[in-house]
């Protein structure tokens, strides 16, 4: 892995959405990390940044075939809602959730 780009994440003001909330964006990673605690602790650490920011929700989308990034939400405390916030054009990403800062 050395000196490859392996993954990646952040947060971002959510685009369309109100000014307390931030998007967790862009969580991919390599196969061979996956499974590893490396996008719990990116997360958190995205999460913890967002917080500083003076942040009060964090938002993100996904897809339903992407079963094990859907756990990883739910624990790190992200719930389930019944649709999209603001304008971020991710029309194929049918699963919404929202997290508490």
């Amino acid at each position: 892995m050395r000196g490859k780009l392996a993954g990646g994440g952040g947060v971002a003001p959510l685009s369309g959405g109100n000014e307390a909330i931030c998007e967790l964006q862009k969580m991919y990673f390599l196969p061979e990390l996956r499974g590893r605690g490396v996008a719990w602790e990116l997360a958190q650490r995205a999460l913890t940044f967002a917080r500083e920011q003076g942040f009060r929700q964090c938002y993100l989308e996904t897809t339903a075939t992407l079963d094990r990034a859907i756990a990883l939400y739910e624990k790190l405390g992200f719930c389930h809602i019944p649709g999209p916030m603001g304008n971020t054009g991710h029309v194929d990403c049918e699963v919404t959730m929202l997290k508490t800062l």
